[in-house]
């Protein structure tokens, strides 16, 4: 069988680099064309010296590539760069037969206005984005299969989602007062420099940034409406951790009164007993415990004040929150195994 042809637009970043250190363990995939505007005419090795032994392409413009011969694009760019860059490669009929991946947030928001809102800039896709499916791979497989504009949903929501569509699906917890405390290594901010995540400014420290207006809540609060099958808001807070990779999301949650932790725990047990990247635990999630992979650990445990529960969920977030995820995507979209590429142990300590 002919290995699928990939191009990864972005390939300088974290999410790039990231995204070949996956592929390179991938059995059925070939890594045809690195892109990255201002580093073309480098190789990958000169910005990431430890991807030195493995012979890859050298990275190049978006226009010297013939996406004709690439059966899959993943999107490693900034938000906002993406739509127009997939519009004029999905407006080519030479390119009909190709399938986007995309680990930005341009196609996440279903509603233009809320991209508006959120990004606080016009939408400049709006005729692609009914054709793009939102692709948390544990809920939505199905609409994935037949997809062929993935729009991977970002790190923080992703470790909030998991644990909580199944719980609002199942009317097992309140559908409001949700509160969902996050913190993140740097490495989600990107790799661009940026004050704010020197070193200097960032160890010895915890902030939290973005309080009450962060990007991401229009993402989760769609998700888990949908989950509800009501308008469902949230308040999220995001914090930066002096470490490099990983997100733990502590969730606060009342439990309807008709239920109780046992049955929340059953819940989560049941909906992903055969998934083979989402775990419950009964101990308590450790970021280091997934660094590296495309694992999600969760663990739900009473509240010290009657009628709540406590969730805690850790992801990589370049990982779960991004890359690989986005490999689980492609997995599912071309019916391969699931944990092709995937199979990765967590570094430790």
């Amino acid at each position: 069988m002919k290995k699928l042809q990939i191009a990864i637009i972005g390939a300088s970043g974290y999410t790039g680099a990231e995204l070949i250190r996956i592929l390179l363990n991938h059995k059925k995939v070939e890594m045809v064309a690195l892109i990255a505007n201002s580093n073309a005419g480098q190789k990958i090795e000169q910005l990431y010296p430890h991807l030195i032994h493995y012979n890859l392409p050298d990275l190049k413009k978006l226009d010297e590539i013939d996406f004709s011969k690439i059966d899959v694009a993943f999107g490693c760019l900034p938000h906002s760069t993406s739509q127009e860059v997939f519009k004029k490669l999905l407006a080519d009929p030479k390119n009909s037969h190709l399938k986007i991946i995309d680990l930005s947030a341009d196609f996440r928001l279903e509603n233009p206005d809320d991209y508006q809102k959120w990004y606080e800039q016009e939408h400049l896709a709006k005729d692609l984005q009914p054709q793009a499916v939102y692709a948390l791979p544990e809920i939505h497989r199905n609409k994935i299969k037949k997809s062929n504009l993935i729009a991977c949903p970002g790190c923080y929501p992703t470790s909030a989602l998991l644990p909580l569509i199944p719980l609002l699906e199942n009317n097992l917890i309140e559908k409001h007062d949700i509160i969902i405390d996050s913190k993140s290594g740097t490495s989600g901010a990107g790799r661009s420099l940026k004050q704010g995540n020197l070193f200097c400014e960032v160890n010895e420290s915890v902030k939290a940034y973005s309080i009450g207006k962060h990007r991401h809540i229009g993402e989760i609060e769609q998700e888990l409406s949908k989950a509800a099958g009501e308008k469902i808001e949230i308040d999220f807070t995001p914090h930066l951790l002096p470490i490099n990779r990983g997100i733990i999301s502590t969730i606060y949650a009342k439990i309807n009164p008709k239920f109780s932790l046992s049955d929340i725990q059953n819940c989560l047990e049941t909906k992903y007993s055969d998934e083979p990247f989402v775990h419950i635990i009964s101990g308590e999630p450790n970021i280091k415990d997934v660094v590296g992979t495309n694992f999600c650990l969760i663990a739900a445990k009473a509240a010290h004040t009657k009628g709540k529960v406590i969730i805690v969920s850790v992801i990589d977030n370049l990982c779960k929150g991004a890359s690989g995820q986005a490999v689980q995507n492609m997995n599912i979209l071309f019916g391969f195994d699931e944990k092709e590429g995937l199979e990765l142990a967590p570094l430790f300590p």
